[in-house]
């Protein structure tokens, strides 16, 4: 039977992934919804059209804007749930949206994907989560951030402790950041 599955106790009813996204823009808080149609979109299961289709389809429901809105804020590219909870808490902070994993081409050949990007500006953000603190992997993002700043971007780096206590540090640190480089609200 389409739309269910079997389950010992009989028939359950099954989501697909537009359904899922629908019903978590509608009942979850934003950035819990926004991470979880980050992922349905990052790993393939839906797409910007379909989330628009069923947008569209339940624009008269109670929840239908919502949903639309965080349909919009949505990016597939961003790599963990607290990559999209920085960007849409700097979105919703009145910051111009970033890039997603923008591919910035070194004269060297080297192609790196800062998690946030302004290109116009030249600024990028990185989020930095639990693994970052490894020595490997530290020396790999001291090597990148390095080249970014060699190639004439301003990085900032956000930890999990700052993206959580100190948020409103964080939001007048890029703000600062991008009017250096020409942001006018």
């Amino acid at each position: 039977m389409p739309g269910f599955s079997c389950h010992p106790g009989g028939l359950i009813p099954r989501s697909d992934p537009e359904r899922a996204a629908w019903e978590t823009a509608v009942w979850l808080d934003p950035l819990r919804a926004v991470a979880i149609i980050d992922s349905l979109l990052g790993q393939g299961l839906t797409d910007r059209g379909a989330l628009a289709a069923m947008a569209d389809h339940n624009a008269d429901r109670p929840g239908g804007r919502r949903a639309r809105w965080l349909f919009d804020l949505a990016d597939g590219g961003a790599q963990s749930p607290p990559e999209s909870h920085l960007r849409v808490r700097l979105i919703l902070g009145g910051l111009p949206r970033p890039v997603v994993q923008h591919p910035i081409r070194l004269p060297t050949g080297v192609v790196l994907h800062p998690d946030l990007a302004w290109p116009e500006y030249r600024v990028a953000v990185e989020y930095d989560g639990q693994w970052h603190s490894d020595a490997d992997q530290l020396h790999r993002d001291r090597r990148r951030l390095n080249l970014l700043v060699g190639a004439g971007w301003l990085v900032l780096h956000v930890t999990s402790r700052r993206l959580h206590g100190e948020f409103p540090a964080v939001l007048r640190e890029v703000r600062a950041a991008l009017a250096s480089r020409g942001w006018r609200r």
